[in-house]
């Protein structure tokens, strides 16, 4: 495992690369599809996220980015384990990383660009969440050792918990603890809000995310990434350490699978349940891949997918807030009178096509946005 300690995981950035591709080029391309030839219902519903309880495909990616994060830290931040103290300039970088992807999610979710206070949302994205849940993991990581990391991560995990036993597992989608924390604190500026005619203001009952006391369990979720991250960086062979991998998966599932019993999944609350069950999904996933790229070398046809893997904050804000729909619509307009609804899909195909390009030449160009 020597030679982990000083290359990147090929594997990770595969996954993330992974990951980011599915949010962003094949999810909208098969949404599309599914559409247009009124595919199979199953599939379509693999597509976007469940209304609350419950779990799908599509529900995974958020989970996976956040674990992902906190992967990278036992590799970046090894050198303070190893002897260095931390001095002003690693706090520093770590009060710029936060302030960084608060920003980047204000102007992707948060309409810091429509310049009008009243529609500013403070936290309602998911690089919000990375930030508070990579540099809360990445202070603890540096200070304490393993055992007292776990402790911490075991604190977070119970004091989300406890929130909700003692106001009597209300899980309703709009009185539950977390939702209460995030209209008391936030008030007009949470999202989902709707402003009436006469300037009041009121909560939209569809939108049902939480971001605050929910950001116990994503620390949690950055932790058990962090703990991925050591077990990879641990001495031992590949093989022993895959197993590992796979045995801290199937846990994290089975003891997700069985708290749902008594606190449902819910990912929109980021629910107790919902956190081991996507945290052991995304270990088996970290798992599959670090065993078929890492171990048995398997790298020549996953290559490509670093050029997400590589610039996944890029990736992502480009997605997010750039609309290319302007460009297939200005070149593929006169197909409309052949191609019916699948018409859509050549919109669909065409802008995803445009971001991929995109990332394509900021990867070959050597461009990466790091924060």
């Amino acid at each position: 495992m020597a030679e982990i300690k000083k290359e990147r995981l090929l594997s990770l950035d595969v996954l993330r690369g992974a990951d980011l591709f599915f949010l962003l080029i094949l999810g909208p391309v098969l949404r599309a599809v599914v559409k247009a030839a009124e595919g199979p219902l199953w599939l379509g519903d693999q597509l976007q996220h469940v209304k609350w309880e419950g779990f799908v495909a599509w529900d995974i990616i958020m989970p996976l980015f956040l674990f992902m994060s906190g992967i990278t830290i036992p590799f970046s931040l090894a050198k303070y384990r190893q002897g260095l103290k931390p001095d002003k300039a690693f706090y520093l970088k770590m009060l710029r990383r936060l302030f960084l992807l608060f920003l980047l999610g204000w102007l992707v979710q948060g309409n810091l660009l429509e310049f009008q206070w009243k529609l500013f949302h403070p936290y309602a994205n998911t690089l919000q969440a990375i930030a508070v849940g990579y540099v809360a993991t990445a202070l603890l990581f540096v200070h304490c050792r393993p055992r007292t990391q776990i402790l911490w991560c075991a604190g977070f995990f119970a004091a989300y918990l406890l929130a909700f036993i003692l106001t009597g597992m209300n899980t309703d989608p709009q009185e539950n603890v977390a939702m209460w924390v995030d209209k008391a604190v936030l008030g007009a500026h949470r999202d989902g809000v709707r402003f009436l005619e006469d300037g009041s203001w009121v909560f939209r009952k569809s939108y049902q995310y939480t971001w605050i006391l929910s950001s116990h369990n994503f620390i949690v979720t950055v932790f058990l990434g962090c703990f991925t991250g050591q077990l990879l960086r641990a001495k031992g062979g590949k093989y022993s350490t895959t197993f590992c991998l796979v045995i801290f998966g199937v846990a994290l599932v089975a003891a997700g699978w069985l708290l749902s019993c008594y606190f449902p999944i819910i990912k929109k609350i980021w629910s107790s349940s919902m956190t081991l069950y996507s945290g052991g999904i995304c270990v088996l996933l970290m798992a599959l891949f670090y065993f078929w790229i890492d171990v048995r070398g398997h790298k020549a046809h996953w290559n490509w997918l670093r050029i997400f893997g590589l610039n996944s904050i890029a990736a992502y804000t480009l997605g997010e807030l750039v609309d290319f729909s302007s460009i297939p619509k200005s070149l593929f307009f006169g197909f409309n009178q052949w191609l019916g609804p699948w018409y859509d899909v050549l919109l669909v195909c065409g802008e995803v096509g445009v971001l991929f390009l995109i990332m394509y030449a900021l990867y070959k160009l050597n461009v990466f946005l790091k924060v």
